[in-house]
């Protein structure tokens, strides 16, 4: 069974900036395409994110494209999404998520996505 855990959200000021981490434990990290998600207030699970096992291709939602970036460690079995130039509609919980080994990164359906982290606030002041 795999579980991740999210970190790294808080209060920012807009144009701010945060770094959110995802530990993934076990099973085999290097198993997994990785994907970011987030959910704003009254609104539906977005997808943000998402990187290929080998960190080879990565893709964005066009919102945060030139602001965020997704990396990850496969040693430390963990993913990161790096946040810059924060707006206040950025605000949201944000959550990482598996899903298994493709040939496409472009995945951002949910229901493309196995596992789920318990999220982690973000919230940017204006």
């Amino acid at each position: 069974q795999v579980r991740l855990v999210e970190s790294g959200g808080g209060l920012v000021q807009a144009g701010g900036s945060l770094r959110l981490s995802c530990a993934v434990s076990g099973r085999p990290f290097s198993s997994y395409d990785m994907g970011w998600f987030r959910q704003g207030p009254g609104k539906e699970r977005e997808f943000v994110a998402a990187i290929m096992w080998n960190a080879y291709s990565t893709y964005y939602t066009d919102s945060v494209k030139g602001r965020f970036t997704i990396s990850r460690d496969n040693v430390k079995n963990t993913v990161y999404l790096q946040m810059n130039s924060l707006k206040f509609e950025d605000t949201a919980v944000y959550y990482c998520a598996t899903s298994r080994r493709g040939t496409v990164v472009r995945r951002t359906s949910i229901t493309e996505y196995d596992s789920w982290g318990q999220g982690t606030q973000v919230t940017v002041s204006s």
